[in-house]
């Protein structure tokens, strides 16, 4: 897929109140769920985080933070670049293509380069789908926006599959789902927020946004110190 460049994506004009219906409305579905295998996983993570960790446990755990940190803060700034239209949207998207690739990167070590280029592939359309939901709703386009909303979903799920086929004991496929449904949840509140100017609402969303970051790179990183032991002594 291209990467999506800062011409087209060009300030159109747009329908607000189109925008904050289609959002609530699918958003609405999504209030109020528990996933007890995802409370499970996190349990887990939160377990493992608190036994005594060896330098290179702390190392690949900060590591593992840095880069989904860094996943959620270009996003913001694309997000943000975007609605104002700024000329430095098109740097920004291309700085938050680069981490996705980083991402895939990282597990390669224990997964090898099948495994990571598949991940960093998912990420990126990943991040191509979501351009296409900003212009979509900048637009007004429902039924654009409706079509890029299932497919982004839809590519949430492999992501989670994905992350779960490398060990579904530690990353239990419901589990995974659930975590990347709520990252998407989020950051769709939080484009909506950005996109009609309520930006003490996009601030707060951001700050639950990197919260539950944070939480799925700790499981992330904990799970993979728990299948490789010997790599981080």
């Amino acid at each position: 897929m291209n990467q999506p460049s800062a011409r087209a994506l060009r300030p159109v004009s747009v329908s607000m109140l189109a925008v904050v219906a289609l959002v609530a409305a699918l958003l609405a579905g999504s209030a109020g769920t528990h996933d007890p295998a995802l409370a499970a996983a996190q349990a887990q993570s939160s377990q493992a985080g608190t036994h005594a960790m060896t330098a290179p446990q702390v190392a690949f755990h900060d590591q593992m933070r840095k880069l989904w940190e860094d996943h959620v803060t270009w996003t913001r700034l694309a997000i943000v670049t975007f609605a104002d239209g700024s000329p430095g949207f098109g740097a920004t998207a291309t700085r938050l293509l680069d981490n996705q690739v980083d991402i895939g990167n990282a597990i390669k070590p224990f997964y090898g380069n099948g495994a990571g280029n598949q991940l960093a592939s998912l990420l990126h359309d990943h991040i191509a789908i979501a351009v296409e939901l900003l212009q979509d709703a900048k637009s007004g386009d429902t039924a654009a926006f409706a079509d890029a909303d299932a497919r982004w979903y839809a590519n949430a799920n492999d992501i989670s599959d994905l992350v779960s086929s490398l060990d579904p004991v530690v990353w239990p496929d419901a589990a995974m789902r659930d975590m990347m449904k709520v990252h998407l949840d989020q950051t769709l509140a939080e484009a909506s927020a950005e996109l009609n100017g309520n930006y003490g609402a996009s601030v707060a969303d951001y700050d639950a946004i990197h919260q539950h970051i944070l939480e799925m790179a700790d499981m992330l990183s904990s799970g993979i110190i728990k299948q490789f032991p010997g790599r981080f002594r």
